[in-house]
């Protein structure tokens, strides 16, 4: 197992070691979990309360921490704590075994172009005219159809199903059974669709005597562009185009579940987490992070800077920097004064009852 002097790990974060830093680790771990060769991770006074319950050595601690009085021999103090977390993770992260060269078992179309120092582990089938970047990891049970071209040090995890002609980025690591560049969920009727005439009217039009209808499927010939440096999670899915490609801007963060329709445009560095799900023609601005579970119409444009907490449904345009809660969403202040009075509105039933009956007594009375 690979061990890792404190005194590299610190100086790797920029960080500052005290105490012992010739102590050498092999792995990472909750305090009350941590054995005598993991570097505990405990970063908040309320996380090192539990290194006494475990046998850690050392710790990653914040600022202002005395690492003595917590019984360690050494310490990393790290300034911003959870960024330094990010930074020992990387670094003790062994990844996915993917054997260099191209293993016997990959199909590979004679057509199709491996750059130098490229992986490509078992089964894995690369179609006529695609293109994977110098030392890029391709696991196994991985199909990247025909024209697609993948950029340098890309990691693409087992069982990833790439479309035509999608065109990913370097350093895009994408996690196991994501579907990127399938067809958008496109279709249409021969004649006026029940949903344009509810769309119309609001709901309002009578469907009980609407015939039969049958839907046509508009066939997406568009693709898929992903930037550099870009994280998809496990099971997302990410429809290519109509006409226009979908696009996802670079450095940015797509969690497991997610879904983005086609002619999507994602700008740079969002963050999407689980479940998020986009319909088609919709536009994100710059850094826009949306909670888990969030809903985006179609055809609507979410301007930079945009934060949507968890369950958030955006059915109309939203402009940049606005902070957004609730089904239909409002601003974040706007929802929890909405809130408080939906808490309250059981008490002022009661309190309107009471009134009633009291009117209606003293109506009674001579």
């Amino acid at each position: 197992m690979t061990g890792y002097r404190i005194s590299d790990i610190a100086a790797a974060l920029g960080a500052e070691a005290l105490g012992a830093d010739d102590i050498i680790v092999t792995g990472v771990a909750e305090p009350a979990a941590a054995g005598r060769d993991d570097l505990a991770l405990a970063m908040a006074e309320r996380y090192a309360a539990d290194l006494a319950k475990g046998n850690a050595r050392a710790a990653v601690i914040g600022p202002g921490m005395d690492w003595r009085a917590l019984g360690l021999e050494a310490a990393i103090v790290a300034p911003r704590p959870r960024y330094a977390l990010a930074g020992v993770t990387q670094r003790m992260d062994p990844g996915p075994v993917i054997a260099p060269g191209i293993h016997a078992t990959a199909v590979i179309d004679p057509t199709a172009e491996i750059g130098e120092g490229a992986h490509v582990g078992p089964f894995v089938v690369v179609g006529p005219g695609a293109f994977i970047g110098p030392k890029a990891r391709i696991a196994s049970h991985v199909t990247v159809a025909e024209g697609a071209v993948i950029g340098a040090d890309a990691l693409i995890h087992s069982g990833v199903r790439i479309g035509a002609r999608v065109r990913i980025g370097d350093r895009v690591v994408i996690q196991p059974g994501a579907v990127l560049g399938g067809d958008g969920f496109s279709f249409v009727t021969p004649e006026k669709s029940h949903v344009e005439t509810a769309r119309e009217s609001l709901g309002t039009a009578d469907h009980a005597s609407a015939g039969a209808q049958s839907w046509t499927r508009i066939h997406s010939l568009g693709s898929l562009v992903i930037g550099d440096d870009v994280e998809i999670g496990a099971n997302a899915a990410i429809d290519r185009g109509t006409v226009a490609d979908t696009v996802i801007g670079d450095g940015t963060k797509i969690d497991n579940l997610v879904h983005i329709g086609h002619n999507c445009r994602i700008g740079r560095d969002c963050l999407l987490c689980g479940q998020v799900g986009f319909a088609g023609s919709a536009v994100l601005g710059d850094r826009v992070v949306l909670g888990g579970q969030c809903g985006v119409s179609d055809n609507i444009e979410i301007g930079s800077d945009v934060v949507a907490a968890g369950a958030t449904k955006i059915y109309s345009n939203v402009p940049s920097g606005r902070m957004l809660m609730g089904s239909p969403a409002v601003k974040m202040d706007t929802h929890v004064e909405m809130y408080k009075a939906l808490r309250r509105l059981p008490r002022l039933a009661r309190t309107v009852e009471d009134l009633k009956k009291a009117v209606f007594k003293g109506d009674r009375t001579p």
